[in-house]
């Protein structure tokens, strides 16, 4: 995510870093640096120059506090702006009214309109415990409704029926009255996308808003577009009392000209962030995460979030009493480690949040794979119980067996076991000397012998 802006922004910033003092001079080229890389970021230019002017106003002649360098200090001005042209903090879905609270989504043709009314029921029904029921009232695209319907299924929500033959308004009322009937929390309604903004579309939209009557009107659009998303999204607002945004595909997104120009140009905050096709892909959209993110200083806090999450307790426990009572770590215990990794997002996902991570060469990031891990844990699967948990029997024949039964090479269990007896060794280290052990067995895995090639 935003990978192109990370690798310009930390390259120009680092210019910076040893700065004895900021003066006019010594930033100007940094600016002209940092305005060029917003530039290609796709931000819009009435962002990137009120950015660029409030850097350069805060900057210039600023007192450095006494725990940073005046370089520090600049980034962290930077790092401030991101945050306030984004919107400064999360504003979470406003559902604090009498029940059913309406959600209605609106967005072009193909900005991932319909998997975000699923995700976002997802998030209301798991993290916030709601009671969530959706519905379509898109009658125009072939398959929407059965689209929805599935995902509804697919993420354990209430889904209400309708037909192409119905009148959209009609669908949305009759939906909504069942809400109140039968007690829900939250009605998610799934409109009709077009390929471009039009005034019919736009007529019909405004009746299906004095029918559902929101708490919410959110504007899905693909952050792949870029700018143009903002000003779009400006657009709709125009016709309709906009409430958010929720910016989809931002995993495939590697400027973030969208995320950086939506809060400017339409007045109104990014809710959520699609990150991904996976119906859990949907995060709450924190401004200072992701500046920090957008300065390759990672973002632990939503990785900690993360981990609360998709951790299996249970397991978690499991672990640690195996541990405690000095029991040794087995192939079983790595499989639901690797599931657990998946569950995350996959090491993809992990890596964009840790800190650093943009600093790794190409050819390191290169050899994350996700699907490695999806063989690795392919071959666990191939395995009987008891070579799962005595990896030592697992000798030539058994390789061979192993290998034909997960759709594997030899060499490819080989490489497993290699790599299991790595993890094995780190965690008997962390057995006998904690975690201080551990992270300085990470560090020695890692190419080039650190955490942080080249630094």
């Amino acid at each position: 995510m935003f990978e192109n802006l990370t690798e310009r922004l930390s390259r120009t910033l680092k210019n910076v870093s040893g700065r004895g003092r900021l003066t006019d001079d010594n930033i100007k080229d940094t600016l002209r640096e940092v305005r060029m890389a917003l530039l290609e970021a796709d931000v819009a230019l009435p962002v990137v120059r009120e950015f660029v002017k409030r850097v350069k106003e805060r900057a210039v002649g600023s007192e450095v506090s006494k725990s940073l360098t005046p370089g520090q200090e600049f980034i962290k001005i930077v790092q401030a702006e991101l945050e306030s042209v984004m919107g400064e903090s999360n504003e979470a879905l406003d559902l604090a009214c009498q029940p059913p609270a309406v959600i209605l989504m609106a967005g072009l043709q193909g900005a991932g309109k319909t998997t975000s009314v699923a995700k976002l029921g997802k998030v209301l029904k798991e993290r916030e415990k709601k009671n969530v029921l959706v519905v379509s009232a898109d009658v125009y695209r072939p398959a929407a409704i059965k689209q929805l319907e599935t995902l509804a299924s697919d993420v354990g929500i209430d889904f209400f029926p309708s037909s192409a033959e119905q009148k959209p308004v009609d669908i949305v009322s009759s939906a909504v009255a069942h809400g109140k009937l039968k007690f829900y929390d939250v009605v998610i309604v799934d409109t009709a996308g077009r390929l471009h903004v039009d005034d019919v579309m736009m007529d019909e939209i405004k009746d299906i808003h004095k029918a559902a009557n929101p708490v919410e009107t959110l504007f899905v659009v693909d952050a792949m577009t870029g700018q143009d998303a903002a000003n779009t999204a400006k657009a709709f607002n125009d016709a309709l009392p906009l409430t958010g945004v929720i910016l989809t595909k931002v995993d495939g997104d590697a400027r973030g000209g969208a995320a950086l120009s939506v809060r400017h140009i339409t007045g109104k905050p990014i809710k959520f962030l699609g990150v991904g096709e996976k119906t859990d892909a949907l995060e709450p959209f924190h401004p200072n995460r992701v500046a920090s993110r957008i300065l390759g200083m990672g973002d632990v806090l939503s990785l900690i979030e993360d981990l609360e999450r998709n951790v299996d307790k249970s397991q978690a426990e499991e672990l640690a009493k195996k541990f405690k009572e000095k029991k040794g770590f087995d192939l079983e215990d790595f499989r639901s480690q690797l599931q657990q990794m998946k569950n995350m997002g996959g090491m993809g996902g992990m890596m964009d949040k840790l800190p650093g991570m943009s600093q790794l060469p190409d050819n390191v990031k290169d050899q994350v794979d996700d699907r490695m891990f999806l063989q690795m844990e392919a071959i666990i699967n191939s395995m009987t119980k008891g070579e799962r948990s005595r990896p030592e029997i697992i000798k030539g024949s058994r390789k061979k067996r192993i290998a034909k039964g997960s759709g594997t090479q030899v060499q490819d269990v080989n490489r497993l076991l290699k790599q299991f007896i790595q993890m094995q060794k780190m965690m008997k280290k962390m057995q006998k000397g904690g975690m201080k052990n551990m992270m300085r067995n990470m560090k020695g895995m890692m190419p080039g012998g650190g955490m942080f090639p080249g630094r």
